[in-house]
């Protein structure tokens, strides 16, 4: 039941008038990403754009196929930006982005460059959270061009650092824990 209620809590976060701004907390295999997917889903369901910023062109690539399996029923045109992709590739997908042909885009420090500019960005996720620090979030909120608000923030986290939980302290960011795996998942073991 706490869970339930945590989830439509983050899924009404969405809905206030107040640009969301919160650091979501759960270990490995807990449901952040998932919680992430639902987020982008309603953005998109909204006509608007969804930023995925992560720190690694492999976790990049591993969230592009997972949102595109858990989207593959819906029409959301997903791309991923990384080293993976050409120069020209990269070019494209920018000028789509920038148009709007673009619903959600993944990718690493590249979605921070001066080139990559949303149509209407509504939220913006930050995974590995303590990977990028406060300047990357405010960037993220400047990189639409025609949104009439701030983009809704969701930073996660495994770990987070001093610095991520004095800014939860001082009310900067609301805080989420998941402290459960989902039914039927089974636990992470490391050896």
């Amino acid at each position: 039941q706490a869970r339930v209620q945590r989830k439509l809590q983050g899924l009404r976060d969405l809905e206030q008038a107040r640009p969301m701004d919160r650091l979501l907390v759960g270990d490995v295999g807990y449901g952040k990403t998932e919680i992430a997917v639902r987020a982008a889903f309603k953005a998109v369901q909204g006509g608007k754009q969804v930023a995925v910023l992560v720190p690694t062109t492999v976790l990049a690539q591993q969230h592009g196929v997972t949102f595109a399996e858990r989207l593959a029923d819906y029409p959301v045109r997903l791309e991923v930006l990384s080293r993976f992709r050409s120069a020209k590739e990269q070019e494209v997908v920018v000028e789509k982005l920038a148009r709007g042909e673009v619903d959600l885009l993944i990718g690493t420090h590249a979605l921070l460059s001066g080139t990559v500019k949303f149509k209407n960005l509504a939220v913006a996720v930050i995974d590995e959270q303590h990977r990028f620090g406060v300047h990357q979030r405010a960037h993220l909120r400047s990189k639409s061009t025609e949104a009439q608000s701030s983009p809704h923030i969701l930073v996660m986290t495994a770990t987070p650092i001093p610095r991520t939980m004095s800014l939860t302290v001082f009310g900067d960011l609301d805080i989420s824990t998941i402290k459960g795996l989902p039914p039927g998942r089974k636990p992470v073991i490391t050896k």
